[in-house]
């Protein structure tokens, strides 16, 4: 129940960087305010599922497992926010911006989705092992600053902001699903990228 609850505010946290995202008419404005998704989920220690990925192969089994549980639980958050959202007067705005970009999301090729994907959690990495790393406090903060406005405005794919996406755009679908487990299996292999790339190193400067 801890797990799913702290997942279930992870989506929430995302979701509300997505709206702030869908409302900003500057996209680089709108990327800078996401980021209040990603500081709320380190801030509070909320599990997001692309943040988690990251560390799997430095956890045992139980961590593992406990991946696909955090993943619904970020649906979950990110389902009921943009539902909760479509009974405001913010709706059609949402509604509109949002149905255009899971448009763009849902029509090109998987292969791009994938890779686009494993982009976006190769920055992700960086936002939260910076978080979590550097000792410097205005470096902390900075690391998730650079590490999701850069994801954002590139249009690189996250799974959990594309939950919301979907939601508020009523997008969803077939093949919106298809897109979506893809987009969830790049973020799984970039966030185990570097972690592998910085062990390997490691291992060969012994």
């Amino acid at each position: 129940m801890n797990t799913i609850l702290k997942s279930i505010l992870a989506g929430i946290s995302i979701s509300i960087g997505g709206t702030i995202f869908l409302l900003c008419e500057s996209k680089i404005v709108g990327a800078l305010f996401f980021t209040v998704g990603l500081f709320c989920v380190c801030v509070f220690g909320f599990y997001l599922f692309t943040g988690k990925v990251c560390y799997v192969f430095e956890n045992d089994k139980n961590y593992a497992l406990q991946l696909p549980l955090i993943w619904i639980g970020n649906l979950i958050g990110a389902l009921g926010t943009g539902f909760l959202e479509m009974q405001t007067r913010l709706a059609p705005s949402l509604v509109e911006k949002a149905g255009s970009i899971c448009q763009v999301k849902v029509s090109q090729p998987l292969l791009s989705a994938f890779l686009l994907a494993i982009l976006c959690n190769i920055m992700i990495y960086i936002a939260v092992e910076g978080y979590k790393t550097i000792p410097h406090e205005v470096g902390k903060y900075l690391a998730i600053f650079f590490g999701v406005t850069v994801f954002v405005i590139c249009g690189f794919e996250h799974c959990v902001a594309n939950m919301y996406y979907f939601t508020v755009g009523q997008a969803w679908s077939g093949k919106a699903i298809l897109y979506l487990l893809v987009m969830t299996a790049g973020n799984g292999v970039g966030g185990v990228f570097v972690p592998l790339m910085r062990k390997a190193i490691r291992a060969q400067e012994r």
